[in-house]
C-alpha cells in the first residue's frame, strides 16, 4: 500500500473568511497509548502546507493525529484573547487505504469542524 496514498490539510480561518496563513501544525502517528512525530510545519497563504503532509513512499495506513496551533494563530494575527477557549485543537483520524485523506480545519477563536474532504 505504501507509496500510493497521500495526506493533505487546509486551515480557514473563519472569523476573518480567508485562509489561515502561518499556523503551525505537528503531524503524530498514534500507536496504541503513545505516538511519536512524523512533521512539523505552516501553513502558507493560502492556509495550505506547500506539500503534502505524507505521500509516495513517507505515506502508510495508520491513526494519525494532527495538532493545529490556533491560539499562537490568532495572537500572531493581533487577536490577543486573554484566556483563550481554544489552546491546540487535535485531530485524530484513520487512514485505511492508500487514498488522497485530505483533512481540513475551520476556525474560529471559539470553534472549530473538520471533516473528511477531498
Amino acid at each position: 500500500m505504501a507509496g500510493l496514498g497521500r495526506l493533505t490539510t487546509h486551515v480557514l480561518d473563519t472569523t476573518h473568511g480567508k485562509p489561515a496563513g502561518g499556523m503551525r501544525l505537528d503531524l503524530m502517528m498514534v500507536h496504541g497509548d503513545h505516538s511519536h512525530h512524523v512533521f512539523s510545519g505552516r501553513t502558507n497563504a493560502d492556509g495550505r502546507l506547500d506539500q503534502p503532509l505524507l505521500e509516495g513512499d513517507r505515506f502508510h495506513p495508520g491513526t494519525f493525529e494532527l495538532i493545529f496551533h490556533v491560539a499562537d494563530y490568532f495572537s500572531s494575527i493581533g487577536m490577543a484573547i486573554q484566556q483563550p477557549f481554544l489552546d491546540i485543537v487535535p485531530i485524530r483520524f484513520t487512514m485505511s487505504e492508500a487514498a488522497h485523506y485530505h483533512v481540513p480545519l475551520l476556525v474560529s477563536p471559539f470553534g472549530y469542524s473538520t471533516y473528511r474532504g477531498s
